[in-house]
């Protein structure tokens, strides 16, 4: 069973991609995911950005659609982050199709610009990330590398430590 914190970290992901508030994601949430991406990233990556969300709403869907009714609840995916620490590889996994989703001028880095950019781009709001980039930069450098954002989305999803630096990988969690 989800602890409090895994369930207000996925909360607050599920309520911002849950588009039209319906309590329910749908494919159409995932859609309109990839939009908000293209429009910031410009029509040359709206491709790429709609296959990495869609096939994120595939998977999600595959793993959570308990009642296969095509759409997907919080709780049901909650049960899918129960199993997640067992399942760090598929973790991790989504970490790289996130990574270059984020990484806008492919550099192998994530600047704390396009870190604000990932953030902006889920809340569908501009969003002040001054304060959580440094937290989330374990070396130091101003950037994260591919290992180091690997490390952070696992905390996320998978992590139940609510000092661990990934557990704001979404930015701060709603009180």
């Amino acid at each position: 069973m989800a602890s409090d914190l895994q369930r207000r970290k996925i909360s607050g992901v599920f309520a911002a991609m849950d588009v039209d508030g319906d309590g329910f994601l749908q494919e159409n949430d995932f859609q309109a995911l990839a939009e908000r991406w293209a429009r910031r990233r410009g029509p040359e990556n709206a491709r790429s950005l709609t296959g990495i969300m869609l096939s994120w709403w595939t998977t999600l869907l595959a793993a959570s659609d308990i009642n296969r009714d095509e759409k997907v609840t919080l709780d049901e995916v909650l049960l899918v982050v129960d199993k997640l620490p067992g399942m760090p590889e598929a973790v991790t996994a989504t970490a790289d199709a996130m990574f270059e989703a984020i990484d806008e001028n492919g550099d192998g880095l994530i600047s704390a610009a396009e870190y604000r950019q990932l953030i902006e781009v889920w809340n569908g709001r501009p969003t002040d990330t001054d304060a959580i980039f440094p937290l989330l930069d374990s070396d130091g450098d101003g950037m994260l590398s591919r290992d180091e954002f690997a490390a952070l989305w696992l905390e996320f999803w998978a992590g139940d430590d609510a000092e661990a630096p990934g557990t704001l990988v979404f930015g701060p969690l709603a009180a």
